[in-house]
């Protein structure tokens, strides 16, 4: 009898170590834990959603360690079921169909030239590569406006096609938003599917990322460097998708290899004018944390957007900022074409913001587009970022 009872115990522990150990993804819903019960102590997770909330554009945040909802939080009058806009995270999104492209055969190799798949590219930017693109190494143009006016232009496509190139590709870090949306005439070229499509079909619908925009210019085109919109729970699958290699349950969905590479530090102590931290940066990614016990990688957007992912310690943590969602998926900029031409990108979002508020323009009924007004532009989740990396790699610290 005592043999029995032993063999019927080990029976037992073996079956829930093997659950233990089996890696957990949400189906329709993310299951919902404490902090405790992933043995995360929950003054922790208090202290980091309170670094985030010293900033009041912050809408929510949402902790994932393990596979498991142990943690978010809403300003108020937001939820749940609240929409928010990437900005440049969808870069992140987007980088990983050339990934998936390699996989299939339809891209050669990171190391393809562009102009193999982009025939305007045989000219002097005849020798910049894809990985060049991603890395934002390519050597185009850029000049003092960042190309933030290519936002405001009909046909974005048009617009990036017609960038030339100003220095040797390789060689210097430019954050250049026409690298990205280069990417979507390569995929198309490639493929013979829009992006945007194939994100859906190949990425977001077998994660279980539904109720999402993805923007498209007037003239029809994908913005693949920035601009998805849907919730902050959404947003974590993306997260969690990279955390665990590419894979979603039993499916590899982004090749390991290419997560893999991503996950490297190509570029590393980039300046930058709103974070008093050095950065790193590699395919569309950038680099937070790069040491032994925590290599922290993020897809961020403009105002202040982050999917954190933490590979090693399977942790996700994504901050989004207010956002007023207008509707639609195609930008239609309505009676503010007309003031599109003039200024920087900040003057034509304060004119926006002033106009609407004088009732000159209804933005929700007259503009469909990814607008951030002031309500949503970070400030000090910039300046407290060093102290939120800090709090983020302590979670996971006895």
């Amino acid at each position: 009898m005592k043999q029995i009872i032993f063999i019927l115990f080990t029976v037992v522990i073996c079956a829930l170590d093997s659950v233990a150990s089996e890696q957990l993804f949400p189906n329709e819903e993310w299951i919902e834990a404490n902090s405790q019960q992933v043995s995360i102590d929950p003054l922790k997770v208090q202290n980091l959603f309170n670094l985030a909330y010293e900033d009041q554009a912050t809408q929510a945040v949402v902790l994932i360690k393990d596979g498991l909802l142990i943690g978010e939080r809403y300003a108020h009058g937001f939820d749940k079921h609240s929409i928010a806009t990437s900005w440049s995270m969808a870069k992140s999104f987007y980088a990983a169909l050339i990934g998936i492209s390699i996989d299939r055969g339809e891209i050669g190799h990171l190391d393809d030239k562009v102009s193999q798949y982009l025939e305007y590219f045989k000219d002097d930017r005849r020798e910049i590569t894809i990985r060049q693109l991603l890395d934002m190494t390519s050597g185009l143009a850029m000049p003092a406006h960042e190309h933030e006016h290519m936002f405001f232009t009909q046909d974005h496509l048009a617009y990036a096609k017609k960038v030339g190139i100003e220095k040797a590709p390789g060689r210097k870090f430019e954050y250049n938003n026409v690298n990205s949306m280069l990417l979507a005439d390569i995929l198309f070229r490639a493929t013979g599917v829009p992006a945007d499509a194939l994100l859906k079909e190949r990425i977001l619908k077998k994660i279980g990322m539904d109720n999402v925009t993805l923007w498209k210019d007037t003239a029809g085109n994908p913005l693949i460097y920035c601009c998805i919109d849907t919730t902050v729970r959404q947003f974590a699958r993306f997260g969690l998708l990279f955390a665990r290699g590419g894979k979603w349950q039993d499916q590899q969905i982004v090749p390991k290899a290419f997560v893999d590479e991503t996950f490297q530090r190509v570029w590393s102590d980039l300046p930058s004018n709103s974070i008093q931290q050095q950065r790193g940066y590699s395919l569309h990614w950038w680099i937070s944390r790069y040491k032994q016990d925590a290599k922290i990688f993020n897809a961020s957007g403009k105002f202040g957007q982050y999917i954190f992912v933490d590979p090693i310690n399977d942790t996700v943590f994504v901050r989004v900022t207010k956002y007023h969602p207008t509707g639609g998926e195609k930008i239609d900029w309505g009676p503010l074409k007309y003031f599109n031409q003039f200024g920087t990108v900040e003057f034509r979002r304060k004119l926006t913001a002033f106009l609407s508020s004088i009732g000159l323009i209804d933005i929700q009924n007259n503009v469909k587009a990814p607008m951030t007004f002031e309500d949503g532009v970070s400030n000090e989740f910039f300046t407290n970022y060093g102290a939120i990396m800090n709090a983020l790699v302590a979670l996971n610290k006895p």
